[in-house]
């Protein structure tokens, strides 16, 4: 294979310039416009290991051309708001891969672009009231079961007004109203329904309000997801049902309402109760009641006479007569056992008097005998214990004598001594 050369001038047939050189001439131009901001539309939009592979479309001509997201750039755009069809702005970077001669513009912004903006707007508006718990189900507030006067905000002569009027008659024909007319497309929008919340929140009378509209494009139902409608009508303490009547692009209005409503009918149905519902539910109430009574009644009745029934019941006294007989053989058993008792007692008393009679020295001096004392107590047993002169008590069995010793007898000195 012989060796190309290279030539600085233009390509000719003579002289033709090599792939390699056509390739680094056409890298040099693309490299050189840098980063482009460009307008489109999503026509692939594929997500493979973490990068993103699209086309792009011109907005009105037949012109594409491929783009890429790395993945270091996805983690900074949220991929999940994009998909096919999107209309979007980016910054998109031209680079020629002179191996495969491939041309990919490297992507390192995007953003809905038109409408797309509005809704990247809204989304941020989202999840702002989102995270400060205006759509949370614990702050939504229950509805009155009977509304005595609904409040409702709608368009003059619209659609909207007459459903939720001729469907709350139908349910319920003493239901009453208080209507404000309000712009339900365009810029006003926000202003008067604001000021509708607002007036009809400071009634005492409304127990409810509705926000009704027949439904429409998306555009006109921005103004129900004015921020300026939306934390009015979450500071609202009257419960308010949103019924704007749309089912694919739904105001922010519906989240934070405390009741959501798919359309103005279903307002009505969900605010106003049927009277022949409820009249329907109270005669079944009224039926389940008395046969709940009437079982009730029958059953304590039978209770009753089967509680007469028995002998107790018959005859009162009959108790009282069984335990009479009981309580008089009681109290004679308790008073023989008394009696008994006191004269065993009796007996024992005078036993122990004779046994205490016997053994008292008070016997014993009755037979003559007496008891000479000293002065200090002491009983004399011996005459040896005594002095001549010595003053001596002698007990008798009735009294006592004082008396002096004179003298003491030998014989019974010498008895004492033989004892």
């Amino acid at each position: 294979m012989s060796e190309q050369v290279q030539h600085d001038g233009p390509a000719t047939s003579d002289a033709p310039w090599s792939v390699a050189r056509v390739a680094k001439q056409l890298k040099g131009y693309i490299d050189r416009l840098g980063g482009i901001w460009v307008e489109g539309e999503i026509t692939q939009w594929n997500v493979r290991g973490g990068n993103v592979f699209g086309k792009l479309k011109d907005l009105d001509q037949d012109a594409t051309f491929s783009f890429a997201i790395w993945s270091s750039t996805a983690r900074r755009i949220d991929l999940g708001e994009f998909n096919q069809g999107d209309r979007v702005v980016g910054l998109f970077t031209p680079n020629y891969w002179p191996k495969g001669g491939s041309l990919t513009f490297v992507t390192s912004q995007l953003r809905h672009a038109g409408l797309g903006e509005l809704l990247e707007r809204l989304e941020r508006l989202r999840r702002q009231l989102a995270a400060e718990g205006l759509f949370a189900v614990e702050r939504k507030r229950r509805l009155p079961f009977l509304p005595g006067l609904i409040g409702l905000i709608t368009g003059a002569n619209s659609d909207a007004e007459k459903d939720v009027l001729r469907n709350s008659a139908l349910r319920w024909p003493a239901v009453r109203f208080r209507t404000i007319h309000t712009a339900v497309q365009g810029e006003r929008v926000p202003d008067e329904v604001v000021a509708a919340i607002q007036q009809l929140d400071a009634d005492p009378e409304v127990e409810v309000i509705i926000i009704a509209r027949g439904g429409g494009d998306f555009q006109h139902l921005l103004g129900f997801s004015d921020e300026r409608v939306l934390r009015t009508a979450a500071a609202a303490h009257t419960p308010i049902v949103s019924a704007i009547g749309h089912e694919n692009d739904r105001p922010l209005l519906d989240e934070v309402a405390d009741l959501r409503a798919s359309t103005p009918t279903d307002a009505a149905k969900r605010v106003v109760p049927d009277v022949s519902d409820e009249l329907l539910r109270t005669t079944q109430a009224r039926t389940r009641l008395l046969t709940a009574m009437s079982s009730r009644l029958r059953n304590e009745h039978e209770r009753l006479a089967q509680l007469r029934s028995r002998p107790v019941m018959r005859d009162p006294e009959w108790m009282l007569h069984e335990r009479a007989e009981d309580v008089n053989r009681l109290r004679d058993r308790s008073s023989e056992l008394f009696v008994r008792t006191l004269e065993r007692g009796h007996s024992q008393i005078e036993a122990l008097r004779g046994h205490l009679v016997a053994l008292s020295p008070l016997s014993t001096l009755k037979r003559g005998y007496s008891i000479a004392r000293l002065d200090d107590g002491t009983v004399l047993t011996n005459a040896a214990d005594a002095t001549v002169g010595q003053h001596v008590s002698v007990l008798l069995a009735a009294g006592e004598l004082q008396s002096t010793v004179d003298q003491i007898s030998d014989h019974h000195l010498a008895a004492a001594e033989r004892k």
